[in-house]
């Protein structure tokens, strides 16, 4: 029978070892949460969203694999530039992985750096609700409000994602809400107010970000062999954007 000691090395080397598979990695990010930030982005995704800017991060077991170990020792070479923000996992979609952002975010804590997890939702296993609890903030992109909306702009509805908020409001975990503003969708008045109206009650939220649609991504889409739907949708302007924040801000929401 093992001792606690021995018991705490096994978990401690299994932590170190645990692999994942990332697509790319961003070592002076300014948007993905406060601070300047390490952005690990994994690879693999369960939605597949019409303005998705990099879908050759969809694919599972492709991309560079790394354990915990190995990716937070990368990290913390550039601690002296991100010490007043922290490392964010995104994706891709991160919680299709979240045995090993757990082991990453385990690690990290040990060296008292920030995390945060930008998701879209997924199933809450109990391996995905400790890997919540674990980080300091979630990010959370509410493709739609509207479940058929929802659907039609990303293959999913939006239950997983409406139920992971209510685990996050019950265990009183800081939320940053966002939402990309798409002509004839999510940009339209009275979405915007369902949105407003579902967040105001909630305590758990700290800021909504409602990011202007653009098509910088356009051409990853011919390099994966997949039409691009939204070719005829024009880009948000920063004034419809600036419209859409007003309409938020009127239920009391601190909105960017």
């Amino acid at each position: 029978m093992e001792s606690r000691d021995e018991q705490t090395t096994t978990q401690e080397s299994t932590s170190i070892n645990t692999k994942g598979y990332v697509y790319a990695r961003e070592t002076f990010g300014t948007v993905d949460g406060p601070g300047i930030r390490y952005v690990v982005f994994l690879q693999g995704c369960c939605y597949r969203c019409l303005y998705c800017h990099n879908p050759d991060s969809i694919p599972m077991h492709t991309g560079e694999v790394w354990t915990a170990g190995d990716l937070v020792g990368e990290v913390m070479r550039y601690r002296r530039y991100i010490a007043n923000g922290g490392v964010t996992f995104s994706g891709g979609e991160p919680l299709m992985q979240p045995a090993f952002v757990s082991a990453c975010i385990g690690l990290l804590k040990t060296q008292s750096m920030h995390t945060v997890i930008d998701t879209a939702g997924v199933p809450l296993t109990k391996e995905v609700r400790d890997t919540i609890d674990a980080a300091d903030l979630l990010l959370l992109d509410i493709k739609a409000m509207d479940a058929d909306m929802a659907v039609t702009l990303t293959g999913r509805s939006n239950h997983d994602a409406l139920a992971m908020l209510a685990f996050c409001e019950q265990i009183g975990k800081p939320v940053w809400i966002r939402q990309v503003l798409l002509r004839g969708y999510t940009l339209e008045p009275l979405q915007l107010k369902k949105l407003a109206a579902y967040l105001a009650p909630l305590q758990c939220i700290q800021r909504v970000e409602l990011l202007p649609f653009h098509k910088l991504g356009e051409p990853k889409w011919a390099l994966v062999d997949r039409p691009y739907l939204l070719k005829d949708v024009e880009a948000t302007t920063q004034e419809e954007a600036e419209q859409a924040r007003d309409i938020l801000r009127g239920f009391g929401l601190h909105v960017f």
